[in-house]
């Protein structure tokens, strides 16, 4: 800074001599500066006659003289100038270099404390991540097992809530038992808990019950509320053909046939009239004698009816089955001992809670269920 206020100072000399040498220049007369050498020549041209002369030529170049030293002397200031400049450019350059340096060093120091220091730095953060993420993971981990259980409750619950009333069905919606599952997975498991639902069977002491409200029953034709169906040689039980298992090979394989009183004595000894149509038993099941009697034609289902080897009349397996059915709320129907259309529709409520064929029929399996085999 004072080498800056210096070259300023000096500068400033430097132009007001410059000014001071051009205002005495101007003041001087042109003709005393022109004809100056002329008459300096002339007196040297002259004898001097003694030595005093000589003395008037510095007087008579007076000007001349003051005017050369004003020209040196600013001259001389502005070599100055120039070499201050010069110098304070030389020192301004050399400072610049060394704090250019400075810079570099200190960035080289540092990037080297950052490079040395980064890896301790790193490390510790390292370790600290891995303990975070480690944490994270045993948080998550104890996140889903309290949700799994969460969610097992839930279906527990559900479960219970909507575990339905006899009867009901499985095609009813959740939301009808009064619950709403909490998300499709939980839905989907609802669903699968329901179709594997086991309905309780009935006790022993209903099913004696059962049996003994229908000991002497004997079911009435009532074709304004139960139809018959009529006979087609052809006809075959739907959905039979996707039954699998040897119990229900009897409904597979089942084709109506009219024979007269006479056939069926000869192939078979217990034909009976039940409900207003004639029936005959083989093998433990119940079939209709279409053609045995013209006037009684009365069968609300055409198919087989398994009683058991007991071989109990049809309508009172049909009556203790509607009794059952009704105790545990399937069955809405009046007993009447009439295999139609609202009787097979609790059985195939019961057969899809029971996990069971669903084949809207008396067979093997759901009398066995039902504990009247």
């Amino acid at each position: 800074m004072k080498k800056i206020i210096s070259l300023i100072i000096g500068c400033s000399l430097a132009l007001a001599g410059a000014a001071l040498a051009q205002q005495q220049d101007e003041q001087q007369p042109p003709s005393k500066t022109k004809h100056a050498p002329e008459k300096t020549r002339a007196t040297e041209a002259q004898p001097r006659p003694n030595a005093a002369k000589p003395q008037e030529r510095p007087a008579n170049q007076t000007g001349t003289v003051k005017q050369r030293s004003a020209t040196n002397e600013h001259n001389a200031t502005n070599e100055r100038s120039a070499n201050e400049r010069g110098a304070t450019n030389a020192t301004s350059t050399e400072k610049g270099r060394k704090t250019h340096a400075g810079h570099e060093a200190a960035n080289a120091e540092s990037n080297a404390s950052d490079q040395s220091t980064g890896g301790a730095a790193n490390e510790p953060r390292a370790g600290k991540n891995r303990k975070e993420r480690a944490s994270e993971e045993s948080a998550n981990t104890e996140k889903t097992r309290k949700n799994q259980q969460a969610e097992q409750q839930r279906n527990q619950q559900t479960e219970q809530s909507t575990e339905r009333k006899p009867g009901q069905g499985v095609n009813q919606p959740a939301a009808q038992a009064g619950t709403a599952p909490a998300n499709p997975a939980t839905n989907q498991q609802n669903a699968q808990a329901n179709a594997g639902a086991k309905v309780k069977k009935p006790a022993p002491q209903q099913v004696q019950q059962a049996k003994s409200q229908v000991a002497n029953f004997k079911a009435q034709p009532k074709p304004q509320q139960v139809p018959s169906v009529t006979f087609n040689q052809n006809y075959r039980i739907e959905g039979s053909d996707r039954w699998q298992g040897h119990q229900y090979q009897v409904f597979r394989s089942y084709q109506p046939q009219w024979h007269d009183q006479g056939w069926y004595h000869s192939h078979y000894n217990n034909v009976v009239l039940i409900g207003g149509g004639y029936y005959f038993f083989n093998n433990g099941y119940w079939f209709p004698a279409w053609g045995y009697s013209a006037s009684a034609q009365y069968y609300p289902y055409d198919g087989p009816i398994y009683a058991g080897h007991g071989a109990e009349p049809p309508d009172k397996v049909i009556a203790q089955t509607q009794d059952l059915l009704q105790q545990m709320g399937y069955y809405k129907g009046e007993v009447d001992g009439l295999l139609g259309p609202m009787t097979r529709d609790a059985l195939t409520a019961y057969q899809a809670d029971q996990g069971l064929t669903q084949t809207a029929a008396i067979d093997q399996p759901t009398l066995d269920s039902l504990g009247l085999a």
